[in-house]
């Protein structure tokens, strides 16, 4: 188990984790969504080392599966944030420029 949590705590701090996330993105202003997520492509790439290291952690077909499903998320959500950067940047640039 995760360092001595019950099934219970473990869900619950899920729980609380991403109503947390919800409050906190939920109130940031529309024009700040773009920089902030080109500012935090770092943590996406925290994130995924983060799902590799649980999924070699893991010995359970299950803890498998769900550390499989972390990696896979935690790709598509570096990979997200890099085109959104790319895009971003790609607003900037003046006409003849590439």
């Amino acid at each position: 188990m995760l360092a001595g949590f019950s099934g219970f705590t473990a869900i619950y701090i899920f729980m609380l984790a991403a109503f947390t996330g919800y409050e906190v993105i939920s109130r940031v202003p529309v024009i700040l969504h773009t920089p902030l997520m080109s500012g935090s492509n770092f943590i996406h790439g925290i994130v995924l080392v983060g799902a590799m290291v649980a999924l070699g952690h893991a010995i359970t077909p299950i803890e498998q599966t769900i550390g499989f499903i972390g990696v896979v998320l935690a790709v598509g959500n570096a990979v997200g944030g890099y085109f959104v950067t790319e895009r971003m940047l790609a607003m900037f640039k003046r006409g003849g420029q590439q």
